[in-house]
């Protein structure tokens, strides 16, 4: 239950903020890993129309992502000079200090921590599909320009000979 305005006081202010940018960067991350699991999707289906609207997502979640944790780590150094801290406190001692609000502080740390654990597992996955799937364009490349280059060309041993391994950019367009 968070506080009304009318109730705040203003050295609680700063802490009421710090909750609020930790909720938006949880949805973020939460929308974030739906556009990953989207573009996996997308991806399976070679859906490329789909893949492009959903990377195009990711990158603006990311983007707002960054401008959230500017204003959060602003924020902390706030709530650092108001209580003489030295540094960049990290959020549990920052709930250490205010011990009325410290379950809140952790619980939304916890919260967003997990958020973050689930967008690097997914994209860690996704990372791996496309090295494969450029790996697999890579070697249809090579066979095309094998066939294109050099048409009917075979070693000594009778197998056809293939073109030199190109990389992903040029494979890729």
């Amino acid at each position: 239950m968070n506080p009304t305005n009318a109730t705040v006081s203003p050295a609680l202010r700063p802490i009421l903020d710090l909750e609020a940018l930790l909720r938006d960067l949880i949805e973020e991350h939460r929308k974030l890993l739906m556009c990953v699991e989207i573009h996996q999707s997308a991806m399976q289906s070679l859906n490329t129309p789909a893949m492009e609207t959903s990377r195009a997502r990711q990158e603006a979640a990311r983007t707002r992502i960054m401008r959230l944790e500017d204003r959060r780590r602003n924020m902390v150094m706030q709530i650092a000079r108001i209580n003489q801290l030295k540094g960049e406190p990290k959020i549990p001692v920052i709930a250490d200090l205010y011990p009325q609000r410290k379950t809140q502080l952790l619980n939304l740390r916890e919260e967003l921590m997990s958020a973050m654990r689930k967008v690097a597992d997914r994209s860690f996955v996704a990372n791996k599909v496309a090295g494969a799937v450029l790996g697999h364009l890579n070697t249809a490349m090579r066979i095309l320009a094998s066939a294109v280059g050099s048409g009917g060309i075979y070693t000594n041993r009778g197998t056809p000979k293939i073109a030199r391994r190109i990389g992903m950019v040029e494979a890729v367009g």
